[in-house]
């Protein structure tokens, strides 16, 4: 769904809110639809709002003027001037204060900004981006995210599920994180055990794509020489979830044949995801035949 969006947006001038966890590649989201546009040969440039106090971000984004205040010993162009004709990612918006919203409202609606300790207006023509990790509807509920800002970067939307919701595209992620740590590392790639791969698998990934590849660029620093990647060797937290896991969420009350019915359905929920919907392979692993899994 998101690649089909992406294509049909690919030329378009119009704002995009990418959502998403943290580590899930929105900047990567962003990226992509930069190198596919008419601006592709111009700068694509991002900044996270939260990385600075407002009155540093004021001048990162807006540049200032000579003397504007103390250590300004000379102009300073802003990111904005910077991204002209190209390409401007404002990650992690919903951080930005209520004034640095005013100004965001003015450029993307005008694309006109003053630089710090300036008096005359500059003007920009930039598409503009805009990431975050939060819930911007429920901040314009609480007054606490301009509602006129959220409408006009909220042209586009895309929401980027985290890798709990999308467990099939773990395998694929291992696979390419082994090649381009071999790659980088000049050396044989390293193969993961199934058991490994299942234990990986069942991880809930709070801390998503990012979290896995620093995952397996550890596994492989500690593997050595050794060619496989055994379950063993993951990080503890991995190890102790699949053991909790094992008895988390049991019903210890209520009728035996309702408790039985809720884990038939989710080991065969979970089962298809993890299988990718392969109902022969899925029905080999539960012990039991295709046609009984289909009746289930």
């Amino acid at each position: 769904d998101i690649y089909s969006l992406l294509d049909k947006i690919k030329s378009s001038e119009s704002t995009v809110l990418i959502q998403g966890e943290n580590g899930t590649g929105k900047e990567l989201i962003a990226k992509a639809i930069h190198y596919n546009s008419p601006r592709k040969d111009k700068a694509f440039v991002s900044q996270n709002c939260s990385a600075f106090n407002e009155n540093l971000l004021d001048s990162e984004l807006f540049g200032h003027v000579k003397g504007s205040f103390t250590g300004a010993i000379r102009d300073k162009k802003g990111l904005f001037e910077v991204a002209d004709r190209g390409t401007f990612l404002l990650d992690e918006i919903g951080d930005t204060s209520p004034s640095m919203q005013v100004k965001l409202l003015r450029v993307i609606q005008e694309g006109t900004f003053i630089p710090v300790g300036g008096t005359e207006q500059r003007k920009v023509d930039v598409r503009i981006l805009a990431a975050t990790n939060r819930d911007l509807k429920d901040m314009v509920e609480k007054g606490t995210f301009r509602e006129d800002l959220y409408y006009r970067i909220n042209v586009i939307n895309i929401r980027v599920p985290p890798l709990r919701e999308r467990k099939e595209d773990i395998p694929l992620l291992v696979d390419f994180f082994l090649d381009k740590v071999a790659q980088e590392k000049n050396q044989k790639k390293k193969i993961m055990t199934k058991r490994a791969l299942e234990k990986i698998y069942d991880f809930p990934w709070p801390g998503n794509i990012r979290e896995l590849e620093n995952e397996i660029e550890r596994l492989i620093v500690l593997a050595g020489d050794e060619q496989k990647l055994t379950a063993d060797m993951l990080s503890a937290r991995l190890i102790e979830f699949g053991e909790k896991n094992k008895i988390q969420g049991a019903r210890v009350h209520g009728k035996l044949k309702d408790a039985l019915e809720e884990l038939e359905r989710e080991m065969i929920k979970e089962g298809l995801r993890r299988t990718g919907w392969n109902k022969s392979k899925l029905a080999k692993e539960l012990g039991i035949s295709r046609a009984g899994l289909i009746m289930k």
